[in-house]
């Protein structure tokens, strides 16, 4: 026989009788196809050059091409889509969301650590460091800075992940679907052209840099 586990509730004194409601588990989401993927890796790319740009101009006063010739940063994109399939969106409850955030801490600290020592290794220079900030673990990560970009895509993957991916299948065509995919590979392309630089001239690739400061704008063209 079947067992059904049924849980009385008297509410004004009626009796009413529902099912026990599931577990609340975290949502893997396994569903969408390449081309959405495609579109959402090149949004969240130009997301995180918009990101480091304005983190610079609030704390150097310049923005720069972020090592890029175009206004995109793989690493993000790619960042979120390993998220989605490892770590899928967080519980909505206070113990999920801070496994959740715990999770992505780890997480980045490794990622930092694994590129800014591979970079070190293949390129010969410091990528960026991190020294100074308390708690740092090598000079490529630090407590705080995790926890800031964890905090970042904690936002984004509980408030705006599910409804841009549905926005994006909704507005899918045959040739979004081609757009898409070709801009993908234009970022790939550009990933690989900025690090083929880098090694071989063992320095990062500086193209130009915009300065604002005391009301006053400069633009210098560093790297031809």
């Amino acid at each position: 026989p079947i067992e059904v586990t049924l849980r009385v509730h008297v509410l004004d004194d009626t009796l009413v009788l529902s099912k026990k409601p599931p577990l609340q588990r975290r949502v893997i989401c396994m569903t969408y196809n390449i081309y959405a993927w495609c579109q959402m890796i090149v949004l969240c790319s130009f997301i995180g050059y918009i990101v480091e740009n304005v983190w610079l101009l609030f704390t150097k006063n310049y923005i720069d091409n972020r090592n890029m010739n175009l206004p995109f940063l793989l690493g993000y994109g790619l960042a979120i889509l390993g998220v989605d399939l490892v770590l899928g969106t967080p519980e909505p409850s206070l113990n999920g969301i801070l496994l959740y955030f715990i999770e992505l801490v780890v997480a980045v600290s490794i990622g930092e650590i694994l590129l800014g020592t591979a970079v070190e290794k293949l390129c010969g220079f410091i990528y960026w460091d991190y020294s100074r900030l308390p708690l740092h673990l090598t000079r490529y990560t630090s407590l705080f800075t995790s926890m800031g970009f964890a905090l970042i895509i904690e936002i984004f993957m509980s408030n705006f992940f599910a409804s841009a991916m549905d926005l994006i299948n909704r507005l899918m065509s045959p040739g979004i679907e081609i757009v898409s995919v070709i801009l993908a590979v234009i970022l790939t392309f550009d990933f690989a052209d900025s690090f083929i630089h880098m090694y071989k001239r063992r320095r990062q690739y500086k193209k130009w840099m915009l300065t604002i400061k005391d009301h006053r704008v400069e633009l210098r063209i560093i790297d031809r």
